[in-house]
């Protein structure tokens, strides 16, 4: 590299690199503005990499700079198709991002032919000049195949649906030892309070496998004052019974971090003999948990909690459509319990947004797969009370369990807390003008839109063409949230003191909370001169757990976009409905209506007139016949054409 003495004369920044699909890169500093690296000045940086630049001399328009070293890579493993031009085999990276084809030698074919899909491992990569070399470790199949595909966007994030060897057979011989119908030997059962003759049940989606949460009910009467009181059991899978501290097992969940959800399979964190099985809450089986349980009056005041290892034996197991209907039906199974918890659930809402929580549900489609894994159909997933019940109390489980060991780690111990920050002031500038833009009145105080202001705004977009399009935007202005050693609170939710305490099937952090409720209620303390190291040692658990879960999310979203992609393959030439989701210079994005498939119509697609872009108004306007096209119209659109490989769509107007 060149002037590398004058290099080390210049102020170096370091940071996080985003690379654009057009191969740009932004790196996150502490500047207040992103600086732009050209692709001629990324001297091989790649996507998500920590890197260390110099700042170029400011110009009047964005501060730009260069890359100077690599210090760290995010990823060096990349999915794609084998190709092969002028003798040369090279591997074209499905990641929109990686803006290099890998050159793969001859020697490092691993026996793939040209057109499949395989998986390349890359080399270290010096000479931004010469392409990368890679080796490939993996021949997936042909490209388009629905399970290729799918294992390709699993293990480009990292995830892989087999286990190590080792880790299958410690699972197994957990599952020999303690899989009997009665749920373990004897002494397992030793030091657990009993729920087995207290009416349990679990609420979960009808094709679900892995039952982590179950609710237990019991009325109280109270003689006194004649009011009734409610003993409610928020019982959990209790994972950590079977996953012990460095074995196996917890070494891989805490590198997984998490279960990956894609459109038609799951790849769990924990080997299906657990997850599906001895750790699952099924029915009619004594089944280990880890309890929170509150006695509730009838105005959802907690009154009491009590928390530790318990023993259930849930009676029945409901989809959330058949507990919806027992909500509203008398006669169906458990209707007047389920009643009950119902309207406690929505107290305890009430309060939630009384405080400030603020409302992101958004509108999910689901795709109906063929048995080849073809998108036949779509639907829309139906958020109903059962599915607000299960969420009411599990966030009820999660706070208490945070305030209760917060108050026992602040002076002497370690905890993982889930955190949401405030939203950045720029973001919510941005926020603003663009709720502005759209005819909304908002404020800022402390550079910071009130949250009832934006909850007005959610609750009134209720039919309205704009509705998802604002709800993306209200998430994309948010921090996002992590786990974190260091309690700042929980913005998103209103809550002081927050973790994750109920899914410890498909989530780590859940593993590592149980063992520290554990810890607690046993009165076990760590030693003062070990604190320094565990608070580090769990910190950076926390950080590898957050970066897991967004790239299970990345996995879960790009499975989701390449069904979009596959079922408007099929109906290129068709007619749709849509609502503009986006606006560029370059043209309008459009969301169809039904199956949420996002496309773009061309700026040249939009007829026989010149578009001037307006960012102020976040509109394209005809300058001859002052055509207006903005956010949420509603618009006909054709099916122009579709790129599998890149996961596009393009629109035409109609």
């Amino acid at each position: 590299m060149k002037h590398k003495t004058h290099h080390r004369e210049l102020k170096t920044l370091t940071g996080i690199i985003s690379i654009s699909s057009k191969g740009i890169g932004y790196v996150a500093t502490t500047l207040k503005e992103d600086p732009e690296i050209a692709r001629q000045h990324l001297n091989t940086a790649l996507h998500g990499d920590m890197v260390e630049i110099i700042l170029h001399p400011k110009s009047h328009r964005r501060q730009t700079g260069e890359v100077v070293k690599i210090i760290s890579r995010a990823k060096n493993s990349f999915a794609g198709v084998l190709e092969k031009e002028h003798g040369m085999f090279f591997l074209r990276p499905d990641d929109t991002k990686m803006y290099t084809d890998i050159l793969i030698p001859e020697r490092n074919l691993s026996g793939a032919k040209i057109g499949q899909k395989v998986f390349a491992e890359l080399f270290s990569w010096k000479d931004a000049r010469k392409a990368p070399e890679g080796k490939i470790i993996k021949i997936f199949g042909r490209p388009g195949d629905n399970d290729v595909e799918m294992q390709a966007i699993a293990l480009e994030k990292g995830f892989d649906s087999k286990f190590p060897r080792k880790v299958e057979e410690e699972a197994r011989r957990i599952s020999a030892q303690g899989g009997s119908a009665s749920g373990g030997k004897k002494e397992d059962y030793a030091g657990r309070r009993d729920f087995r003759n207290t009416l349990t049940f679990t609420i979960d989606p009808s094709d679900a496998k892995d039952f982590d949460d179950a609710l237990s009910f019991r009325k109280i009467a109270l003689k006194e004052t004649n009011e009734e009181e409610y003993e409610i059991g928020i019982h959990i899978a209790d994972v950590s019974h079977y996953v012990k501290i460095g074995s196996e097992l917890d070494h891989e969940a805490k590198e997984r971090g998490t279960s990956v959800y894609l459109v038609d399979r799951t790849i769990p964190m924990l080997p299906e003999i657990l997850s599906n099985d001895l750790c699952s809450l099924v029915p009619h089986k004594d089944r280990f948990t880890m309890s929170a349980v509150f006695i509730i009056d009838k105005n959802a005041k907690i009154k009491e909690g009590w928390y530790g290892r318990t023993v259930i034996h849930s009676k029945k197991r409901f989809t959330y459509e058949e507990a919806e209907k027992s909500i509203k039906h008398a006669q169906s199974p458990l209707h007047k319990e389920l009643s009950i918890l119902n309207n406690l659930a929505k107290k305890l809402t009430k309060e939630r947004f009384s405080r400030g929580a603020i409302s992101l549900d958004q509108e999910e489609v689901k795709f109906v797969l063929d048995n080849k894994g073809v998108p036949i159909k779509v639907i829309k997933k139906e958020q109903g009370d059962s599915n607000k019940l299960i969420e009411e109390f599990m966030l009820l489980a999660n706070k208490k369990v945070a305030e209760t060991i917060s108050k026992y780690v602040k002076k002497e111990g370690v905890f993982v807390y889930r955190v949401h920050d405030l939203p950045g002031k720029e973001k919510m500038e941005d926020l603003a003008f663009f709720l502005r833009s759209l005819g909304y009145r908002v404020s800022l105080k402390d550079g910071v839109i009130p949250n009832h202001e934006i909850n007005n705004i959610l609750n009134s977009l209720s039919g309205k063409n704009e509705k998802n399009t604002v709800h993306r935007a209200v998430i994309r202005s948010m921090a996002k949230a992590i786990y974190s050693t260091k309690n700042i609170g929980h913005y998103g939710l209103a809550f002081e003191y927050y973790t994750h305490f109920t899914s410890p099937i498909r989530r780590y952090p859940d593993i590592l909370v149980h063992r520290f409720l554990s810890d607690y209620v046993s009165n076990k303390k760590i030693n003062k001169e070990k604190l320094q190291e565990k608070i580090k040692e769990y910190e950076i658990i926390s950080r590898i757990a957050s970066e897991q879960e967004k790239r299970a999310s990345d996995a879960e979203r790009s499975s989701i976009k390449y069904k979009q992609v596959e079922y408007m393959s099929s109906r290129v030439g068709s007619n749709f409905t849509g609502v503009i989701s986006g606006i560029k210079e370059w043209g309008i994005y459009v969301e169809e209506k039904e199956t949420k498939c996002e496309g773009l119509v061309r700026i040249g697609n939009l007829g026989d007139d010149f578009y001037i872009f307006n960012e102020k108004k976040l509109e394209l306007m005809g300058q001859k016949h002052k055509k207006r096209y903005r956010l949420g119209d509603v618009i006909k659109i054709k099916v122009k054409a579709v790129d599998l490989e890149r996961k596009t769509i393009d629109y035409t107007l109609v």
